[in-house]
């Protein structure tokens, strides 16, 4: 029988009997291979995720990869036996920000597979095959599963516009904070230095392409040209500032408690900084990615520390709250 994962309310679930759902035109139906959990994953089931950014109950499941079973009506039948990953927002296509690429800023309102549409903890997934991007054929659909989280640093990335020869940073060593070390690692960095809490992700840090590592309790530089902050805390988001030279560049990723203490807005305006922020990836950010991991510049599979049946979500969830620094990616099969 096929399953998947129904969240009724928070704190509550069942695993209920799945029935695959027909592609109507423009869409397709995925077979799902695997599905990330993640810290808003976790929100989710606790019922921390802000008001209008859930809907329950829910099939959640936002970083997936899978195989097109079929596809509907207005969609090249070519797709239908493709490894894929695919976008969570479901924007309207038609608004200006929409037409401008911003699709993460849809004026439309927010909606997003996992969250407030099925999502990918289910034997399949049927989904606008628009928000669909190929993977080469011989693609590891394991390592796949990691590319949305990807994707949202491959849009810090963008942002950050990193040049060959500039020093650059990453606050934070979760998986977010492992992905930016190998994008701007690719970039020809002259210094990527990392700065986190744990010392026991030293090693994983300089194996993705860190020259230098530290803890935030040690003396730190003030001269990088760029950093990209992906801890979610506001005192991280307060160090990531703090490495940047006068006109340096800031991507911030995490997302803090509401009310937490930001930035000082003195001290960005006197040192110039320049600052942006990032709340899931635009399909730039996508293609950029799946051209990357296609290339072997991305490498999500040291992430992974724990794959379960779609069965042991309940464990699932407890693993990635546990805080024991042995759990990394955890990965659901269905």
């Amino acid at each position: 029988m096929s399953t998947a994962v129904v969240i009724e309310a928070p704190g509550e679930h069942r695993l209920t009997e799945h029935t695959p759902r027909e592609p109507g035109p423009g869409e397709a139906l995925v077979r799902v291979h695997a599905v990330g959990i993640c810290g808003s994953d976790r929100e989710v089931y606790q019922g921390n995720r802000p008001e209008g950014y859930v809907r329950y109950p829910l099939t959640p499941g936002h970083e997936w990869s899978g195989t097109v079973e079929a596809v509907g009506a207005g969609v090249p039948q070519s797709l239908a036996g493709r490894k894929v990953v695919g976008e969570g927002f479901r924007n309207c296509q038609v608004c200006d920000r929409c037409h401008a690429g911003e699709t993460t800023l849809c004026t439309d309102g927010y909606e997003e597979t996992g969250f407030t549409q099925p999502g990918a903890m289910a034997a399949t997934l049927t989904l606008p095959a628009r928000l669909l991007h190929v993977l080469p054929e011989d693609a590891d659909l394991t390592a796949a599963a990691l590319l949305e989280p990807a994707a949202c640093i491959a849009a810090a990335a963008i942002k950050a516009r990193a040049l060959p020869g500039e020093k650059v940073a990453v606050v934070g060593t979760g998986t977010l904070g492992m992905f930016a070390v190998q994008f701007l690692k690719a970039g020809s960095p002259a210094e990527l230095l990392v700065v986190g809490t744990r010392n026991d992700r030293e090693a994983l840090s300089r194996q993705f392409g860190a020259t230098d590592f530290r803890t935030r309790d040690q003396e730190l530089p003030d001269d990088f040209d760029v950093v990209i902050e992906t801890a979610g805390s506001a005192s991280a988001a307060q160090t990531a500032a703090s490495l940047l030279r006068r006109g340096g560049r800031l991507v911030l990723t995490g997302i803090p408690a509401p009310g937490a203490d930001g930035l000082d807005p003195t001290d960005l305006v006197v040192r110039q900084l320049e600052v942006h922020t990032v709340f899931g990836a635009p399909p730039d950010a996508w293609s950029h990615t799946v051209r990357v991991f296609g290339a072997g510049l991305l490498d999500p599979l040291p992430l992974v520390t724990h794959e379960l049946p779609l069965a042991e979500f309940s464990e699932a969830i407890e693993l990635v709250g546990s805080g024991d620094p042995k759990v990394g990616k955890v990965l659901l099969r269905p």
